[in-house]
């Protein structure tokens, strides 16, 4: 059974905690995170769901993600979803690049580069069928294809964007989250 926290829209714990599939409340927030693993030469790490997902079954995706467990903290969740589905451990100072907020939830998004070699990357088979790095143009070709999660183009664009970028406009400057 998967238990997560439920928040206010001003990302206040409510003292609540309910069960993923369940009827979340009107007026609470749940905390996701998806977390986007760029290689060194600009490619981001992506995963092929399952074909048994009830959601966006059998397209491509980004790196991972998923729900927050109740007690966890973002980075918490993002370092915990990141080992399950691709056995990657993520360094414990990672910081969210940006936050979207959707409907019902807040969703952290984490930007890191990591070099990653994909015949090392050990699989949830529950969730992940495949992984594989893709350029950006390469995920909004297959988002225009149909086969990855239907994102908005330039939601990709900019999660490319914050690879190299909080706000700042120094390409240079060392990004705490990256890894050496």
């Amino acid at each position: 059974m998967e238990l997560f926290d439920l928040y206010d829209v001003n990302r206040r714990l409510l003292g609540i905690t309910m069960e993923r599939g369940g009827f979340q409340p009107k007026g609470t927030y749940r905390l996701v995170v998806h977390i986007c693993i760029f290689s060194s030469d600009g490619k981001m790490l992506c995963q092929k769901r399952v074909p048994s997902k009830i959601v966006y079954p059998n397209l491509w995706d980004i790196s991972c993600g998923g729900c927050v467990d109740a007690g966890e903290t973002s980075q918490d969740g993002a370092i915990r979803e990141t080992a399950e589905e691709l056995s990657i451990t993520l360094p414990d100072n990672i910081v969210p690049s940006l936050t979207v907020h959707f409907n019902y939830g807040f969703d952290d998004v984490y930007c890191v580069t990591m070099d990653v070699d994909i015949n090392d990357v050990k699989l949830q088979q529950e969730e992940v069928s495949e992984v594989e790095w893709l350029t950006c143009a390469q995920i909004i070709d297959k988002i225009n294809n149909g086969e990855f999660v239907p994102y908005d183009t330039s939601y990709i664009n900019y999660l490319f964007y914050c690879q190299h970028h909080r706000g700042l406009t120094d390409k240079e400057k060392p990004l705490k989250g990256d890894v050496k």
